[in-house]
């Protein structure tokens, strides 16, 4: 390579250029070897194959012997440069050339992501506040009609009454939009929890005081955002007929209740089994917020670039996410897919500062030497095999991919960059009674 001329530009923090001059030798050296490839395999009529003169082969190949040629070298220098260079490239390169001249250098530059270089500073000797969360009898009380909710069945109202909040219904509508019935506005057997948001704003509101057989023209405004444009910001009329009225019957807690579960051999063991639940709930809350905190803390004191690579990863994971639990809701494939990709652009403040919260606690263990080895992932498999009742070699063997062996040790790296920076701050203790908050 002593002849190859090789020079780095930096484009940004984040993005960088290698610009290189291959001498003529060098191309004219691969460009041979592709052609006596070709040749090899070329079926040329009056010719044999494997002995198809070189001006004939340019003649009927060149454009593809020229492509395979520069693609070979770019691979080829690239490659090679990245590596002895010691350079981790985040995206694929961008590649700038003009093509193979002959007996002239071939030029070609390629741009590319790297992680930002920078030193972290400000996470020795944080002043923070640590809440400790206590479980009350309001939690005890809640987690346990959470659980009755997972028991409880579904009966017909028979008695004359109208229908209430939090009431189910079995409807039948059809809506009228510009004087037309569209198919996706009408519906037969529709099961609707009211009080649920699961429909068109206001829609639900209007349900309530109607009785079964009942039948009633609700007019709704279409939100402006709606997914299906041509309704979006329109008034739509709905003519709704009340089929049926249910509601929801919760079992009662008591020793009848346990019969439901194969582990438990009273209520005071379940009782005991959610108090212990809530209690490691509390603490895991307690650390995510204090996390959180450091996070923000890091953040405001470390300014550098996030790649932008790295963000539209972190945006294709959360619209992912958003389209999953969208479908688990009970929302159609299709309209879940275009909903959550209309909210890339809502989702980039978060997934920049997702990425640089990564950057960032990965340069705190470089400079720190906190290391995750196979023995510690080995440990943690065990411990979370224990702590559910897993078998552990086969949680040892789903974590034989790659990919999540990798996860799990960037997940356990950031835990012990969390103990250390704890380790190294100033600490106050406060206690909060109640878990009515999520984890901020």
């Amino acid at each position: 390579m002593s002849q190859v001329v090789i020079n780095m530009e930096e484009l940004s923090s984040v993005k960088k250029k290698l610009s290189f001059e291959i001498p003529w030798a060098e191309v004219k050296s691969e460009l041979d070897n592709v052609y006596r490839e070709v040749g090899k395999k070329a079926k040329i009529k009056g010719f044999r194959q494997g002995k198809i003169p070189r001006k004939v082969l340019e003649t009927h190949f060149k454009e593809h012997a020229e492509t395979e040629t520069i693609n070979n070298i770019i691979n080829k220098f690239y490659w090679q440069t990245l590596e002895e260079k010691k350079i981790i490239a985040l995206s694929r390169p961008d590649i700038n050339q003009e093509g193979l001249k002959e007996n002239t250098k071939f030029s070609f530059s390629a741009s590319f992501e790297m992680e930002p270089d920078f030193d972290p500073k400000g996470y020795k000797g944080m002043e923070l506040e640590k809440e400790i969360i206590s479980v009350t009898a309001a939690d005890m009380e809640k987690k346990i009609n959470e659980i009755r909710q997972m028991f409880a069945t579904m009966e017909e109202v028979v008695e004359e009454r109208s229908v209430q909040k939090g009431n189910f219904v079995v409807i039948d509508f059809i809506g009228t939009f510009n004087g037309e019935s569209p198919q996706e506005l009408k519906s037969n057997n529709y099961f609707l929890e009211i009080g649920s948001q699961r429909f068109i704003p206001g829609f639900e509101e209007q349900l309530i005081g109607m009785k079964k057989e009942e039948a009633k023209t609700i007019k709704v405004i279409f939100p402006k955002d709606y997914n299906e444009k041509k309704f979006a910001g329109k008034e739509v009329a709905f003519e709704v007929t009340i089929k049926s009225l249910k509601e929801k019957i919760l079992p009662d807690f008591n020793n009848d209740f346990i019969k439901n579960f194969d582990k438990y051999n009273s209520l005071e063991d379940l009782k005991n089994d959610i108090q212990k639940s809530l209690e490691e709930e509390a603490q895991r809350m307690s650390e995510i917020n204090l996390q959180n905190r450091i996070t923000e803390l890091l953040l405001n004191e470390n300014n550098f670039e996030a790649p932008p690579s790295l963000i539209e990863r972190q945006i294709f994971y959360m619209v992912a996410d958003t389209q999953r639990r969208m479908t688990s809701a009970g929302m159609d494939e299709k309209n879940a897919l275009e909903l959550s990709f209309k909210m890339h652009d809502k989702f980039k403040d978060d997934a920049a500062k997702a990425v640089k919260s990564f950057l960032l606690l990965k340069k705190i263990a470089q400079k720190e030497s906190i290391v995750v080895e196979d023995s510690d992932a080995e440990k943690h498999i065990e411990e979370l095999a224990a702590k559910y009742g897993k078998d552990c070699e086969l949680l040892k063997k789903a974590y034989e991919n790659e990919e999540k062996k990798e996860n799990l040790k960037v997940e356990l790296v950031q835990k012990k960059v969390f103990d250390f920076i704890e380790q190294n701050a100033n600490i106050k203790i406060t206690e909060k009674k109640g878990m009515d908050a999520e984890a901020k």
